[in-house]
């Protein structure tokens, strides 16, 4: 796990982790009423790395120091429902169970497009520790699926459980077309959009009203067979440049408390 999860390419994959993530009307709202894509765009994206390097690479003082980052950063996250929208808490085991499944979903897929498909061994003892993204937080280790093939099972009934409505597909907007953040940002956005939407279940799309195109398509095969020639021959300097960058970032929160 800690080599994948290293790779920086997976990032490419976190906006379809987030849209997924949005798409369970519990959590959709969680996000809707307490977070801020339109003037913080990157908050849950830097947030979500730091805590998946800390688990998956770091030490186990790292780990423990980014759970309880985490942990902090949920406690005001919870709702009663009585406002009209759903009830929720980020504290529920099942909503931390559908997030860190979106996040290990997504890394294997992107993953598998560029580099191709893992051997069965391999894989077996990739999922096993991407349960840890969960079981570190709320989740009990009986919850995460025994298998791959339970989590398959798992993970195609969810699909048929998710929803949007005006309030998350809003903030889906302000993750996908963010007018702030820095340049660099606004910049590579239209391509980040693009990347997003052509990852997504089909079925995602359509509850987002994202347009897709055969045409599109065929620009997103294309894109993919250009990341596939050029990223895996690339520095391993270079392509876990952001795992080292947020590790050294959290070492230096923990340098600063400590």
């Amino acid at each position: 796990m800690h080599d994948l999860a290293g790779e920086s390419v997976l990032i490419a994959a976190g906006g379809r982790s987030i849209l997924l993530q949005l798409a369970d009307p519990q959590i959709g709202h969680g996000v809707a009423d307490h977070s801020n894509f339109a003037a913080r765009p990157l908050d849950r994206l830097n947030g979500t790395l730091s805590y998946v390097y800390a688990i998956a690479c770091g030490t186990p003082a790292e780990a423990a120091h980014a759970t309880a980052r985490v942990n902090r950063a949920h406690q005001p996250v919870q709702s009663d429902g009585t406002g009209g929208g759903p009830a929720y808490s980020a504290y529920t085991p099942q909503l931390q169970l559908w997030v860190a499944a979106t996040l290990y979903d997504s890394a294997i897929m992107m993953y598998e497009l560029i580099y191709g498909v893992l051997d069965e061994a391999r894989a077996d003892a990739i999922y096993l520790e991407y349960a840890a993204l969960g079981t570190a937080l709320q989740v009990p280790p009986g919850l995460w699926p025994a298998t791959r093939a339970d989590f398959a099972v798992y993970w195609q009934a969810r699909l048929g459980e998710l929803a949007t409505d005006a309030a998350t597909r809003s903030v889906a907007r302000q993750l996908l077309h963010s007018p702030t953040g820095p340049l660099w940002l606004r910049l590579g956005m239209p391509f980040a959009r693009f990347l997003t939407i052509g990852l997504l279940p089909a079925s995602v799309r359509d509850l987002f009203d994202l347009p897709w195109t055969p045409n599109a398509e065929r620009r997103f095969r294309r894109t993919l067979r250009v990341i596939r020639a050029v990223y895996p021959a690339l520095p391993q300097r270079m392509r876990h440049w952001p795992k080292n960058h947020y590790l050294r970032s959290l070492r230096a929160s923990m340098a600063a408390v400590s």
